[in-house]
C-alpha cells in the first residue's frame, strides 16, 4: 500500500461516495453502483480502477458479474496510522 496514493484516491468525493455505498450494501456489482449513483459506466469504471489500484476495493467474480467490496484490512491499517497523530 502506498499511503500517498491511497490518500489521493480518497480525496475525490465521488470515490468516497462509491465506498460509502459499497459499505452500506457490503458488496455490489458495477451496474448496481452505477444505477445507485446515476453515473455512466465509463466514469464508474475509471473510479473503480483507481480504488482497486489503491487496494481500497476487492473484487470477486461470480458467473458474468464482478462484485466489489471494501478491503477492510486496508482501512484498519489506515486507522492505525491516523491514530498516531
Amino acid at each position: 500500500m502506498s499511503l500517498g496514493k491511497t490518500l489521493k484516491t480518497l480525496s475525490d468525493p465521488q470515490r468516497r461516495e462509491i465506498l460509502e455505498l459499497i459499505k452500506k450494501h457490503y458488496r455490489m456489482s458495477a451496474g448496481e453502483i452505477a444505477d445507485a449513483l446515476g453515473m455512466s459506466p465509463q466514469k464508474l469504471s475509471y473510479h473503480l480502477k483507481l480504488l482497486k489500484e489503491s487496494d481500497l476495493l476487492l473484487e470477486s467474480k461470480e458467473k458474468n458479474f464482478i462484485y466489489y467490496e471494501l478491503n477492510a484490512s486496508l482501512f484498519d491499517e489506515l486507522l492505525l496510522w491516523l491514530k498516531q497523530f
